[in-house]
């Protein structure tokens, strides 16, 4: 007898303490059934609940070799039914330079009317390229969209921002650029308008972030404005922080003009991001006593 089969005998006392089984205990009749139990199945914790497929990536040449290779194996599938008759063969395209060729005879008793129907021939397979090209183009409002999507990412792991101080941002057709390539990249964040220390906050993701980074820093020549024309000093953009957060401090891009220090840092303290205020000020700071 084993331990597991203690369930299916009754029990007996011994010497009035212990409950023990003996070999000639009765058999639980209610216990014996015609069911058969077995045990349950249980995963073994190193195992993965779901099979892990590892995608595969191709190179431009694997991709373009792997296209030829289909497009060969529908030519083929083509041919073998023509050959067998399920499809007609496709009508030979004439064309002016090889009318003589393909036509042969024809095209001498009547060169005239060949030539007109091979014209004809050829405006028609015009005409089936250009509507079949027309009925993929996306319409205005499917461009647009595109166009959105393409640019939104996906800030759920985190919020990209990058803070900017420029020294003077009184030229308009500078601001507008600012404004629109911020607003053209989906980004949020402020533009905060001071008279020494002009303060740009961008909110978004690593690839509108980059985009915008060569704008600030690169494309536009910020060294073309005298600040300063008396003492010669250049205008210039310093990219002051850039990391991540975890959430949005702003809904879009929003402008402020102040006009002094604690109008600005209360502006930012609102959105709880008055830290930027800090570090931009400090770094002018520290710039200006530099330079005297």
């Amino acid at each position: 007898m084993e331990w597991w089969d203690s369930l299916l005998l009754d029990e007996k006392e011994s010497d009035g303490k212990e409950i023990g089984i003996t070999y000639d205990s009765p058999i639980k009749e209610g216990s014996v059934t015609k069911l058969i139990e077995h045990p349950t199945q249980l995963r073994c914790p190193t195992d993965p609940m779901e099979p892990t497929l590892v995608p595969v990536f191709l190179t431009k040449k694997e991709m373009k070799k792997l296209r030829r290779q289909n497009r060969r194996e529908t030519w083929k599938e083509k041919q073998e039914k023509i050959r067998l008759g399920l499809e007609p063969p496709p009508a030979p395209k004439v064309r002016i330079s090889n009318l003589m060729r393909v036509l042969g005879v024809e095209a001498v008793q009547d060169p005239t009317k060949m030539e007109q129907h091979v014209r004809k021939e050829m405006a028609k397979r015009l005409k089936s390229h250009v509507d079949a090209n027309a009925s993929r183009k996306l319409t205005p409002e499917q461009r647009k969209e595109k166009k959105a999507q393409k640019m939104e990412e996906d800030v759920t792991l985190g919020v990209h921002v990058s803070v900017y101080r420029i020294d003077d941002l009184t030229n308009q057709s500078k601001k507008f650029k600012v404004d629109t390539n911020a607003k053209q990249l989906t980004l949020t964040g402020c533009l905060l308008l001071y008279r020494d220390c002009n303060l740009v906050v961008v909110e978004g993701g690593p690839k509108q972030q980059k985009k915008y980074k060569r704008l600030m820093l690169n494309r536009i020549k910020w060294d073309e404005d005298n600040v300063k024309d008396k003492e010669g000093i250049r205008n210039k953009c310093v990219l002051v922080w850039e990391g991540t957060v975890k959430e949005r401090a702003f809904s879009e891009l929003k402008f402020k003009l102040v006009q002094t220090e604690e109008q600005a840092r209360e502006f930012l303290k609102k959105y709880g991001v008055e830290n930027y205020w800090d570090l931009a000020l400090s770094g002018s700071v520290l710039e200006a006593v530099i330079d005297t």
